[in-house]
């Protein structure tokens, strides 16, 4: 009998060794759109299925094959000639309206001193030249900037930034990252590659713009599955799957978990090789020959991540009840979100490190107003949406923003902030006196086709119907707490000074 055993067991063995050569062999010699798909789909082979989250981190950040980290200095990601265009390369008007919003946020907030401006994800520079540009108008504030604090990873753009910035001003090394000095009079400008780089400062009174930064932070996605016939639960583990048996002290809610729908993380892995694939250095020539690296796959067991983190909130456990239901989370969001709040308003179990909350964050990406994002994750690549498993590192991959959860990363960190909107771009900018810009440029303008350029700018910023900028992209402002006695400027306030 035993011998038996020992001879099926190393069969087993021989089997499974195969499979793995197999498989080995398969990821070798397959042919890979790009390098950066080879390393995830070996990783992929060592350590089986990974989240979306992993995916996206290596696509748009690995230091070797990243879309915005190694990207050549001739490319450009942004504008017409790059991937994808964002509202202050369509128009001016866009950040000098931002920079005009906190201008009025620190004049209703009584004018406070030591100012600092911060920008995560700042593209190529525009929008901070932009408000620079404006805010260098009113003295009174502009006098206040200590410094402007730049969030950034890729050190291709923030040369970029750089030179539209500070021009041929000198750029070091320092503890927290790079620094150099503002075109704008005399500020100082400083690249951090984390939030968590940029000084706290309980007596600064710190502004942030994110603009299209929360749309591209990593993302996990679990969906919604009837419940198993069996009373037992399988959690998958780092070294595989592990079975908890109903009454196991591992897992006290084990045999409730069954009697319920479950979450399930949606993870990727590699896709069957295909002879359509291949290894150009410019994609975009292959596009109609192409197929996907990797695909979503339904896990088969709960992970950590699908145990936890649609537990977080209500909103995720009310639709759990529905079988099929699908659900995108971003711990990442929450984190930086809760790190900017507790700049603003102080952390709720030290209010006395902030005696007084001050500053505030304006936030403007694409996303559902009031509803939880599901299967939104996309690539873009020369202006039009393409699979995000194609081409790892050469095209850029984004989510839908989940307002509301942002809402409730802010509320939860911080007793010293409340929120307001989000609201649309559009009425947004309309409030901000968008048109009214618009036509002292008009005005300004000498030739007819820069004026049909400013209105066709505007309302590509403005439009709300069907699919417009107006309407997809939405403004949430995070202010210190009043009780709800004024609104800000844009979303229902007025100017108060």
């Amino acid at each position: 009998m035993l011998q038996r055993l020992v001879v099926r067991d190393a069969a087993r063995i021989l089997r499974s060794h195969g499979r793995i050569c197999s498989r080995a062999a398969s990821i070798g010699t397959r042919q890979w759109s790009t390098p950066l798909a080879k390393t995830i789909a070996e990783a992929i082979q060592t350590t089986g299925p990974i989240s979306i989250a992993a995916y996206m981190r290596q696509c748009l950040t690995n230091p070797e094959g990243g879309y915005y980290t190694t990207q050549s200095a001739h490319k450009d990601q942004f504008g017409t000639k790059g991937d994808f265009i964002t509202s202050p390369e369509i128009s001016q008007v866009f950040g000098e309206l931002c920079g005009l919003w906190f201008v009025a946020e620190w004049m209703t907030q009584g004018r406070p001193q030591g100012v600092e401006l911060v920008e995560l994800g700042p593209g190529r520079g525009t929008l901070m030249d932009d408000m620079l540009r404006t805010i260098r108008n009113f003295k009174p504030f502009a006098s206040t900037i200590q410094s402007v604090y730049m969030v950034e990873a890729s050190p291709s753009l923030r040369e970029k930034q750089k030179t539209l910035l500070c021009g041929d001003a000198p750029i070091q090394e320092i503890e927290i990252g790079y620094q150099s000095q503002s075109k704008y009079a005399d500020i100082t400008i400083t690249w951090c590659e984390d939030i968590r780089l940029v000084p706290k400062d309980a007596s600064k009174t710190p502004f942030f713009i994110a603009h299209e930064f929360f749309d591209a932070l990593p993302i996990h996605a679990f969906q919604s599955v009837a419940p198993a016939s069996n009373q037992s639960t399988v959690i998958q583990g780092l070294n595989g799957p592990i079975e908890i048996k109903q009454g196991s002290s591992q897992l006290v809610s084990a045999s409730k978990l069954t009697n319920e729908p479950q979450w399930r993380e949606l993870l990727v892995t590699p896709t069957q090789p295909s002879s359509t694939i291949t290894t150009s250095s410019r994609p975009e020539l292959n596009k109609r020959t192409e197929s996907p690296d990797f695909q979503l796959s339904t896990a088969k067991a709960s992970t950590p991540s699908s145990l936890l983190l649609p537990e977080t909130s209500p909103r995720y456990k009310e639709l759990k009840r529905q079988p099929n239901s699908v659900i995108e989370i971003s711990p990442e969001s929450a984190s930086y979100t809760a790190d900017i709040v507790r700049r603003i308003g102080g952390p709720i179990q030290t209010q006395s490190s902030k005696s007084y909350p001050t500053g505030a964050a304006l936030i403007i990406d694409y996303g559902p107003a009031s509803t939880v994002p599901a299967s939104s994750l996309r690539g873009i690549r020369a202006h039009e949406l393409v699979s995000p498993f194609l081409a790892p590192g050469q095209v850029d991959i984004s989510a839908d923003v989940d307002f509301l959860a942002l809402v409730e990363a802010a509320l939860n960190a911080s007793e010293g902030v409340e929120a307001y909107g989000p609201v649309e771009q559009g009425a947004w900018l309309q409030e901000m006196g968008v048109h009214e810009r618009a036509d002292m440029l008009i005005k300004a303008a000498d030739a007819s086709a820069d004026k049909e350029l400013i209105r066709k700018a505007v309302l590509r910023l403005t439009e709300r119907g069907g699919g417009g900028m107006g309407k997809l992209y939405k403004v949430l402002a995070i202010v210190p707490e009043s009780g709800g006695k004024r609104r800000p400027l844009g979303f229902g306030g007025r100017l108060e000074s």
